[in-house]
């Protein structure tokens, strides 16, 4: 939800104004939007979220979950610094099957992984699918 704020301020100043510019103000009801957006989003799966990555992939503890985070962090400084879209939840996947496989390759659940990777993937068609019919719901009224 909250990566869709930066869009959707775009197109509401296009059609607020006509025109994009080089840069765009965020309003604040937006922001609220998807600062509510997040909220919902950790109380309605983020248990389930931060359980399957604490827990199901391998176990963390603090100094591991130390360097998942740093890991993780790095990773998405460098390839932002490179330009490159990274997701941040990607990273902070791969920092959790690193550190698993930093105590040997019995510690990670791969049964978890391919899993996580199958909805990764699938994520990109379902998407599409649903923008699609929302188009088409969309044009209809409009």
């Amino acid at each position: 939800m909250a990566n869709a704020i930066g869009p959707l301020a775009v197109i509401y100043f296009l059609v607020k104004t006509g025109s994009v510019g080089a840069t765009v103000p965020v309003p604040l009801f937006l922001l609220l939007f998807g600062g509510v957006g997040i909220a919902l989003g950790i109380a309605t799966g983020g248990s389930r979220v931060i359980k399957t990555v604490g827990e199901r992939i391998t176990t963390l503890s603090n100094t591991r979950g130390f360097a998942v985070e740093f890991s993780a962090a790095t990773t998405v400084l460098v390839a932002s610094k490179m330009g490159l879209p990274v997701s941040t939840t990607h990273a902070a996947i791969g920092g959790v099957m690193g550190v698993g496989l930093a105590r040997g390759i019995e510690a990670v659940n791969f049964g978890i992984i391919f899993k996580i990777m199958l909805y990764w993937v699938l994520t990109v068609p379902v998407a599409a699918v649903t923008c699609m019919i929302l188009f088409n719901i969309l044009e209809f009224f409009i």
